[in-house]
């Protein structure tokens, strides 16, 4: 845990002002994320009136004019000591970001918050899932089953009967949505920005659509020679069906992903979370963390990590550690979902991370909403879930039940299977900021269900050669106002991670079990939360700029380098084995609740710590899925 600081040096007329803007931060802050926790997980007493009422309270609490100007006055205080200065600086920044001057701003988010509630609950009530092909009957799926069975499933008319699941989501929410973006356009004009995606850009990025795009434009030209290749090979290798929408996914992985499923058993996903954190140097300063990892009907169908309790400093030096609540959607007895239950872990896990991290005097600073830039954030997570595609990280966690290495050679067919196809998933990526923008320049009078809809089509067809297995409208993003019009950043993100991850090979070697990659993150990405820029962080830690040089490379690695690279890795790691061994307590100085909605399942505190628990973990989830 973080040991206390000296008390805030400077003026104290100024640390008990920052101490009350903080405690009146925190109250808001917390009503909202457990109203949006029990709403998305579907708790006893959710209410989406509540949630749209909490969301007014925290727009109008970050909106204040009243408690900017009083931020500003503190800015001229006698005495201010450079400490004080940084955390003004940052709620002047913060609240500054949120207020305009048009009373239809507030209006407009009001109006906004109760549709977007609506929205959210009326898809989560849709009967969601697949016709079976051969009799008919109906069998509910969420959106990452749907996706999972279509990557797994041998039957070809199963896997297109659930691409047509997900295509029947954009149908079902379109009229809504279409309401939506006209109104989230109205607030942006009001609130003088050019349109609703320019606006979220700006206010979380802190620069111009025109300079996103002038990045992401240049990542699509090097890449769209690269893609056509590839659907070129993949057509001549496996037969011009496996460019269908419902085939590619499966092509790419359908048997390699089944010999690969024993070596990441979904019991075992906590343990081996924990082991790879802990032999990075991570640690968690005291956070306690909700998890609720298994998939059900009625649960929002994305994996999240919100933050209930932001991580930071009092005035006095009292630490204040993080509170996370975290989901994913797996089902323990479907092929993958041990994998995907994993990656998430490892990506989550990352924002927790990082966000139990920020060393500052306000809960402002380790906050996700802007000016906290959603690339910085995402840089964070992504360069942490990468490790499990990494030959080093699978030879030394991926093991089955009886505890045997996952083999070369599995390893190896997954790499000739997916190298030469990488630059898809690149695609797939940018598809989604090029669909909002193109959402959000449309004229209003444009702005219809048809319209959208069809423009998701051509949007697919023009930046990933086709129509995706991942259909736009199915990604959840879109909808959500706090994730809307912000997936450019894990773009900006992955851009980050290659270069990241090249640095790291440059400096130390190693990434997998490298507890020096840990404390960089620590000290240079993850303490100032936002109060550095997200560019300047990328240049400070790899010692340039940010590019997309580092990913376009690993797109252009021949196979056979690829190949003998990973093998070698792969031999080094299963000489060395773990740092932390299966059974080793890894201590991350975090409090983990396993729950499954209502029900907490296991709990560190009590269960004998996270061996315990992930034992008591592993017992209910043989029970509930035999």
């Amino acid at each position: 845990m973080a040991a206390a600081l000296s008390p805030l040096p400077g003026n104290p007329a100024v640390n008990r002002f920052l101490d009350k803007v903080n405690a009146e931060y925190e109250n808001v802050h917390h009503s909202y994320e457990e109203h949006f926790w029990s709403t998305k997980m579907k708790l006893e007493g959710a209410s989406a009136d509540k949630l749209s009422s909490s969301k007014n309270e925290y727009d109008s609490f970050l909106s204040s004019a009243a408690r900017l100007s009083a931020v500003r006055e503190q800015l001229n205080a006698e005495g201010l000591s450079a400490e004080q200065r940084h955390v003004l600086s940052c709620m002047e920044k913060t609240f500054s970001t949120f207020i305009t001057e048009d009373p239809r701003v507030e209006e407009y988010k009001a109006q906004l918050n109760q549709l977007e509630a609506e929205l959210a609950t009326e898809r989560n009530a849709m009967a969601l899932g697949y016709a079976d092909p051969q009799g008919g009957a109906f069998h509910k799926a969420s959106s990452v089953q749907l996706r999972n069975t279509m990557r797994t499933s041998d039957d070809e008319a199963v896997r297109r009967a659930a691409y047509e699941g997900l295509r029947s989501i954009g149908p079902a929410v379109a009229q809504r949505f279409a309401g939506i973006v006209k109104l989230r356009n109205r607030l942006a004009s009001a609130a003088g920005y050019s349109n609703y995606y320019d606006m979220k850009v700006r206010q979380a990025e802190g620069f111009s659509l025109e300079t996103l795009f002038d990045m992401l434009d240049g990542l699509e030209q090097q890449t769209r020679p690269i893609m056509e290749a590839a659907r070129k090979t993949l057509a001549e290798q496996k037969g011009a069906d496996a460019l269908q929408p419902w085939n590619t996914g499966y092509s790419l992985a359908g048997d390699v992903e089944k010999r690969m499923d024993p070596y990441f058993p979904f019991e075992t996903a906590v343990d081996v979370w924990a082991r790879t954190f802990a032999a990075l140097g991570i640690k968690y300063r005291g956070a306690t963390m909700n998890l609720d990892l298994c998939d059900r009907e009625g649960k929002y169908s994305n994996g999240f990590c919100h933050w209930p309790q932001p991580a930071y400093f009092k005035s006095d030096g009292t630490w204040v550690p993080s509170r996370t609540n975290f989901t994913s959607l797996a089902t323990p007895s479907a092929v993958g979902s041990g994998k995907t239950a994993l990656v998430t872990l490892l990506h989550e896990g990352g924002h927790a991370a990082h966000f139990a991290n920020v060393l500052q005097h306000s809960p402002l600073f380790s906050q996700e909403r802007a000016p906290t830039s959603v690339a910085y954030a995402e840089t964070q997570s992504m360069t942490l879930d990468s490790l499990a595609g990494d030959a080093a990280w699978l030879a030394r966690y991926a093991h089955n039940t009886a505890g045997e290495v996952i083999p070369l050679d599995i390893i190896l067919e997954k790499i000739r299977s997916t190298q030469p196809f990488g630059v898809l998933m690149c695609r797939s990526m940018l598809s989604v900021p090029y669909f909002e923008r193109a959402l959000y320049l449309l004229p209003e009078e444009e702005v219809t269900a048809e319209r959208i809809l069809a423009l998701a089509d051509e949007t697919e067809v023009k930046i990933e050669g086709g129509l995706a297995g991942r259909p736009l409208m199915s990604v959840p993003h879109i909808l959500s106002d706090e994730s809307s019009a912000y997936y450019h950043s894990y773009v900006l993100a992955e851009m980050a991670v290659h270069q990241n991850r090249a640095a790291f090979m440059a400096k130390y070697g190693a990434v997998v079990d490298e507890p020096r990659v840990g404390r960089d993150m620590a000290e240079v990405y993850w303490a100032p939360g936002n109060g550095e820029a997200f560019l300047d962080l990328v240049q400070k830690l790899t010692g340039a700029p940010l590019s997309s040089a580092a990913w376009v490379k690993d797109l252009q690695t021949p196979l056979k380098q690829k190949l003998e690279e990973e093998e070698e890795a792969y031999r080094k790691a299963v000489a060395a084995g773990p740092a932390i061994a299966p059974g080793q307590q890894a201590d991350l100085e975090m409090r983990i609740r396993l729950v499954h909605g209502d029900e907490l399942i296991a709990d560190t505190e009590t269960d004998g710590g996270l061996a315990g628990a992930c034992a008591k973990y592993t017992e209910w989830i043989r029970k509930t899925w035999p």
